[in-house]
Parts: structure tokens; sequence; C-alpha cells
């Protein structure tokens, strides 16, 4: 019996690891397919992946340009080496994805040798990489933050110092080349040398250095943290806010609908970045299965909200111009004790800690002093949900932990203070209107990691706790239609 079965190699490579995100290759069709097709008709189209692992995006553009160019160029040896030759250039993350990038696309890890299908002066061909070295100032790297603790290394070991964003003029690696396509995964995030594994997001700055490059068309897919949150990316999210140019957000609520098998906290998205071509983006959602798109401004508010039915209860909300619980709520550390501050041998406070409570001396407490002895609405500071994502039935919890503290009760940075009262009944009335799905919907439209964080409340309206508050009042106070509650009911599980 003969086996059909001829899985592409590029498939398999993308399942391998969460340690480089490689992009199966129907994704990377799926980014190709935003731009305008005429495109890989030109025979002087140049494109450019600046940070190719696998070459997959290099391999479907040729394969774009070999059918496109069919009438142009009819002998296909010629047709394939002017392709290669000046249509279509990358630039390695690794020596190790410089050579499958190589494979890939001149089916030779060296572009000179006697098996590549287009020769070149060079074992690199059009697909550089060079291991450089970070450049240092006061223990960070001046272009991308990285520890020198963690990556100051010797010249043997790989740096991760990407090419493309380790200078200050990304022209100088194809000098005389002006790039029309710009597409490609950069590298998500790289360890800032933090506690517990902390690490800073990168990929903002590829696309930034893209559009210093000025290319007609940018493409890429990162993560959708840069909606409303994420280290360092308060200024990226602005600008994209507010850049016109930004024309398509696919969006992936669920990051396995992209990378199967790789778990990506707040899903990931890919967009369209049209340098002449200025207006209203298509946004487009994909959740559980489901695609809904919609033609929006970008920046009718300082985050992003990601569903088209959300619009509308947010607007309601906000429209009558109530004050925040973002307002309210504490930073990190309410008190200024670290995750890692425990109980004292004796005290006259209490201290509320991820394993129960014990003695602490109030003298020692400098941040937080005036909510000491009032009654405390506290959650935990990770949220409930894995990664910040819906679980199987397509709904979030948000919070693990809701508690009361009672006067003379304190926490450390495992959790958030909320907001303190004078009197037990009043924080009472707070858990009941946290427990309702109304706040945990508005609280989960800003959520994009397993942390919740004070901007995640920039939403929810204040409310008088003197009384408690159902989802019903809620409803009714804020004129919810039946098919917004529905919506509200099908994004929030109840909560005991």
């Amino acid at each position: 019996m003969v086996n059909d079965y001829n899985p592409d190699v590029l498939n398999c490579i993308a399942n391998l690891s969460n340690d480089e995100v490689f992009t199966p290759p129907e994704l990377a069709n799926r980014m190709l397919d935003l731009l305008p097709q005429a495109l890989f008709r030109s025979p002087k189209t140049t494109f450019l992946d600046p940070f190719t692992k696998s070459g997959v995006f290099l391999r479907e553009i040729v394969k774009r340009l070999d059918r496109g160019l069919q009438d142009q160029i009819p002998d296909r040896q010629q047709r394939i080496d002017h392709i290669l030759h000046h249509q279509v250039f990358g630039i390695a993350c690794t020596e190790l994805t410089s050579l499958l990038a190589r494979r890939s696309v001149y089916c030779s890890k060296a572009a000179n040798s006697p098996y590549s299908v287009s020769k070149f002066d060079t074992p690199a061909g059009n697909i550089l990489y060079r291991n450089i070295r970070h450049t240092w100032v006061n223990g960070k790297c001046r272009y991308c933050g990285a520890s020198q603790s963690v990556y100051d290394r010797g010249s043997e070991a790989e740096q991760y110092a990407y090419q493309f964003i380790h200078t200050d003029n990304p022209k100088q690696f194809f000098p005389n080349m002006k790039f029309d396509v710009i597409i490609g995964n950069p590298p998500y995030q790289l360890s800032d040398g933090g506690a517990q594994a902390s690490a800073s997001p990168l990929y903002q700055m590829f696309v930034e250095q893209a559009k210093r490059i000025k290319a007609r068309y940018i493409s890429m897919i990162i993560p959708s943290r840069w909606f409303g949150g994420g280290k360092g990316l308060d200024n990226f999210r602005k600008d994209t806010l507010n850049d016109n140019r930004f024309r398509v957000i696919v969006d992936y609520e669920n990051a396995n609908d992209c990378f199967p098998g790789v778990d990506i906290a707040g899903g990931v998205c890919f967009f369209l970045w049209d340098r002449d071509n200025k207006g209203i983006c298509r946004v487009v959602n994909i959740c559980n299965g489901q695609k809904v798109e919609t033609m929006r401004k970008l920046n009718e508010f300082e985050t992003f909200i990601r569903r088209k039915e959300a619009l509308n209860i947010i607007r309601k909300v906000l429209s009558r111009k109530e004050a925040l619980m973002a307002d309210i709520v504490s930073s990190s550390k309410p008190f200024g004790l670290r995750t890692f501050v425990r109980p004292q041998p004796t005290g006259d406070i209490l201290l509320r800690w991820q394993n129960g409570e014990g003695p602490y001396n109030r003298s020692e407490i400098v941040v937080g002093v005036e909510m000491i002895d009032k009654w405390k609405v506290i959650t935990s500071y990770v949220g409930y949900d894995h990664a910040g994502n819906p679980g199987k039935d397509g709904k979030r919890r948000v919070f693990a932990k809701i508690d009361v503290l009672p006067p003379g009760t304190i926490c450390n940075e495992t959790y958030l203070v909320i907001n303190s009262f004078n009197t037990e009944k009043e924080a009472k009335n707070m858990v009941g209107y946290m427990k309702t799905l109304f706040f945990r919907f508005l609280v989960s439209q800003l959520m994009f990691s397993h942390h919740i964080t004070k901007t995640a409340y920039q939403f929810v309206p204040v409310q008088d706790f003197s009384h408690p508050w159902t989802d019903e009042m809620l409803y009714e106070k804020y004129g919810l239609t039946e098919e917004e509650i529905a919506f509200i009911e099908s994004m929030i599980r109840p909560m005991e």
C-alpha cells in the first residue's frame, strides 16, 4: 500500500518547544494573505524577515513569487535566481536558525554549496547572521535592556543580541536595499535579571525598528499583552493605538489556535501596517472557534478592547463619569512588604501571607499605615484563570480568592487591597460587588496575564457600599440590554 503521508517539516518544527516560538506554515500564509497579492506578481518587490527562525516566511514568499512571476520570467531557474538574489532577504535570530532558514529557502545550509537551488558567492547568501555582543551600560544592554549578569557570556556562547535591534542604523545590513515588506515572528521576551524568571518584552522593539526602515508594509505576529498591560509597553501601546496606519489586527485570545501546545498569556495577534494608506482598522477577534470582525478606531480608550460585544457595555458604564476602582485599588506591596516577608516571633498586629497569618510589628510598617485599623477587602495578585485565559467552557472566574481583613491585620505582596472601610458591613458589600459577573467581566477586559494589577480595574465604577449589590441591580443601573447581559454571562462563571 502506498503511504501518501508527507508532512511539512516546518509544521513539525513549529511544535517543538516554548523556547523559540516557530511559526507553522499555515499561519505564515494567513499573514501573507493580508498583503496586496499584486506584490507577488512584481519582480521588483522586496521582502525582509529580520528575525527568521525556520525560514517559513521566506520559503512561502518564494513559493508565491515563483507562481506570480511565471509569465514575466518563464525560465524556472532564471526565475528562482532572480527571486533569491534580488527579492527575498533575511536576518537570522541565532546561528542554528540561520542554518535552518537557509536549508528551508536554498535547500542547503550553505548558499554557495553545490546543493543550493541558486548559487551565491558566500555561505550566507541573503540570510545573514552574526553573533554580536550586547552593549552594556550600568548592567543593562542599551539596545534591548538585557541583564549583563545573565547575558555577558564568552564569545563562544549565543548572546541573543538580535542584530536587527542592536544598531542605530538598521539599513546597514542591506545598505542598498529599500524593502517593500517586513514580515515575521520576532522574539517575544528576554530575561531581565529580576526575581522569579522575570523577563521584559522585546517584540515592540522590532516593530519600532521596522518602522524606522520605512517599509511599505509591516506584518508581525506578537503577544496581545500590549493591548492593556505588559512591562515597559505603555509607550508602545499609546503609539500603536494612535497610529492609523495599522489597518488590520487579527487577535487570537487563545495562543493555541496559532501555536499548538504553546501557552502565551493573553493570546497573540498579527497585524498589517500600511505606510501609505491611513484609516480605521479592521479588527478580527477569534475566540472558541468564532470570528467577529469590526471596523473601528483603535484609540477610543487608552487600552485596547478586543471584543466588539464589550465595547457598548464599557461605553455605557463610563458615560456616567463615576469614580473608578483603579483610583482606589492599592498598587503592589500595599503595606510595603514583599512576597517573601513572613510573620515575626512577636508583634502587635497580624500579617496575612500565602500560608496563613502571624504576628508582626506595627512600627515597621511605613506604607499603607492609614489602612491598618480599617476593614480591608483583599484579593490575590495572581488570578484564578491559567495565564489569564478562559477555561475549557470559554468562561473566566477571574479572582482566585477574595477576603476581608479586620482592623489590625495587614498583608504582604501576595495580595492587593481593593478598598478599605470603617465598617465590616461596607467591606462585605464590597466583596459581594466583586463577586458579581458584572464586576469580574469589567476586570477581565484588561486581563492579559495571570497577574491582576490595579490597571485592570479602570473600567469598574465605585458604588455606594452602604448596601449590597447584585448583578440584576447593576444591569438595571447601567441600562444593559438582554444581549449584553447574555454576553457577560457567557464570559464569566458564577463565583460562590
